[in-house]
């Protein structure tokens, strides 16, 4: 038992020393990449920008103007020529993983909304105010009459069911009732 306990005490010990190990590798790494960035950022602006040295006269000071204006207008149409092929790429991209999904045969279902909205105005949408249709559903439904049944018939025959209980009181009323079962 207290072997095994020692055993576990030395592996999460052993886990922690690596891990901080690696954690002080890791911080010295990310040291070394950011001085790294600052030397080659220096490099960069001592190569493309020199250091600004005012002429005296007001001729220099004007073609060091015109100078910097086209240096400028370079870099900006530069600029603009890599962001209108970073568009055409990352079109191409999409076009690309587009034809990939169809080639798989797997498509991304957008989710769907439930919308309640009436025929009518489902046909507005689509075709626009332009166009007034009505489209009643219920217009073009066959009509079925309905059959009248045994029992439906008596009840319209008897009516007021005060004056069907008149008639059957009394003698006359059973007499009544007699002869017409037997018929």
């Amino acid at each position: 038992f207290f072997p095994l306990q020692k055993k576990r005490r030395a592996a999460t010990a052993r886990r922690q020393h690596l891990k901080s190990a690696m954690l002080q590798l890791a911080v010295t790494e990310i040291e070394k990449e950011a001085a790294a960035k600052e030397v080659e950022k220096q490099n960069y602006l001592a190569e493309h920008c020199p250091p600004l040295s005012l002429p005296g006269s007001m001729q220099e000071l004007q073609e060091l103007c015109k100078k910097l204006h086209a240096k400028i207008e370079s870099v900006d149409e530069e600029r603009y020529d890599t962001e209108v092929k970073l568009q055409k790429t990352t079109k191409e991209l999409e076009d690309l993983s587009q034809k990939l999904f169809d080639l798989r045969g797997k498509f991304k279902r957008p989710p769907l909304r439930r919308v309640r909205m009436s025929a009518d105005a489902m046909l507005r949408a689509l075709l626009g105010s332009k166009h007034k249709v009505c489209m009643d559903l219920r217009a073009n439904l066959k009509q079925v009459k309905k059959e009248d049944t045994e029992k439906e018939k008596d009840l319209r025959d008897v009516g007021d069911w005060r004056k069907n209980i008149e008639e059957k009181s009394g003698m006359e009323g059973r007499k009544k009732m007699f002869e017409a079962g037997e018929s």
